[in-house]
């Protein structure tokens, strides 16, 4: 099988080798990443494997203002390779988002007022679930109690008896805004957690850590001010940091940095960050540590992106177009990986000497 030739959005510092793969390369903001190291980072999937062994996500996320944003990270989740999703929402809408999801299910979550979760309630109600990620913020409704509820959540492990460690969080959108009012949240947060800000709510969380965004420097257009800032606050938040945008960086609290090779304007629509939020998380729920799911997340959208580009060119592309290509470019990866482990990388077949036929 040949490889869809991808090129759409790569910038220039990535450049193109056979079958569409993008030559992996160094530079000061960062290692880029490629097909290869991609790859590389892909899952396991055991034949004999069932829906409870790969990852069960669980999505806190929506409103009745915002129920596309659960719904899209509900479905990345689901394309991304999740064996179950869950969709928890304040009680009061879970009638429509019940008749609104197929493959996910739905839990009702206690309020503290309209469509606003009574924290500690909440709290209880998520800790008696059984899940290996959560995914939280996207369209919550912001207030007092969502920024406890948030808080909490980070701070509370899982059932000691359950497992050795707390389940894994990302956390977007409102839960972003709730910590970036939040008094140095990062000093009660145990939970091991991937952060994807987009650059305004970057400027706002370092705002609420006692820094100077402009100190920052070009958080747009500047590959090693972007490096340096999340690599910077990953260190001090001791957790994983995504700065959205193009050339997305990842940057884990050890130091290390990693960055995505595209650049693409048509992922500039409302709802693209939902779905990427979905991907992540689906990758954590299937044992991923945070910075390699972050990593392969980031790039599984990124080659979702590039293929809806290919169609459409670099606008009208829609949230809602993502998932079923994340499936897609999951299997590209797949493909790779498994030539890698053949020894068999362009096709061609090894034979009983070691050379190839």
């Amino acid at each position: 099988m040949t490889d869809r030739p991808l090129g759409f959005g790569r910038t220039s510092g990535a450049t193109g080798s056979a079958g569409g793969t993008v030559a992996a390369s160094g530079s000061s903001s960062g290692s880029v990443l490629d097909d290869d190291a991609a790859a590389a980072l892909l899952p396991e999937r055991p034949e004999r494997g069932h829906k409870g062994l790969f990852g069960k996500v669980l999505v806190v996320a929506g409103s009745l203002d915002y129920a596309g944003a659960a719904l899209l990270v509900c479905q990345a989740a689901a394309r991304a390779g999740a064996g179950l999703v869950t969709l928890a929402v304040p009680e009061s809408l879970q009638p429509l988002f019940a008749a609104k999801v197929v493959e996910a299910t739905t839990m009702a979550l206690p309020e503290d007022d309209v469509e606003e979760l009574e924290p500690q309630e909440s709290l209880a109600r998520i800790l008696d679930h059984d899940h290996d990620a959560i995914v939280v913020g996207p369209g919550l409704r912001p207030g007092l109690a969502t920024r406890e509820f948030i808080a909490e959540l980070l701070a509370a492990p899982d059932e000691p008896a359950a497992a050795p460690a707390a389940a894994p969080i990302l956390l977007d959108a409102e839960a972003l805004r709730a910590l970036a009012s939040t008094d140095g949240w990062w000093s009660n947060a145990p939970r091991p957690a991937v952060l994807t800000p987009h650059v305004g709510e970057f400027g706002r969380l370092r705002a609420g850590s006692g820094h100077d965004p402009a100190a920052d420097g070009d958080l747009v257009a500047d590959d090693d001010a972007r490096a340096a800032a999340a690599s910077a606050a990953a260190a001090e938040w001791r957790q994983v940091v995504v700065l959205k945008g193009a050339r997305t960086v990842i940057a884990d609290p050890d130091g290390s940095v990693a960055v995505s090779p595209f650049s693409n304007p048509a992922l500039s629509t409302g709802g693209t960050g939902d779905v990427l939020a979905g991907t992540i998380g689906s990758l954590l729920a299937q044992g991923l540590r945070p910075f390699a799911a972050a990593q392969l997340g980031v790039y599984l959208h990124g080659l979702a992106g590039e293929a809806v580009s290919e169609r459409v060119g670099d606008a009208g592309l829609l949230a809602s177009d993502l998932p079923i290509e994340l499936a897609y470019a999951r299997r590209r990866l797949s493909l790779i990986a498994g030539r890698r482990r053949s020894g068999s990388r362009f096709g061609f077949t090894p034979t009983g000497d070691g050379t190839r036929s």
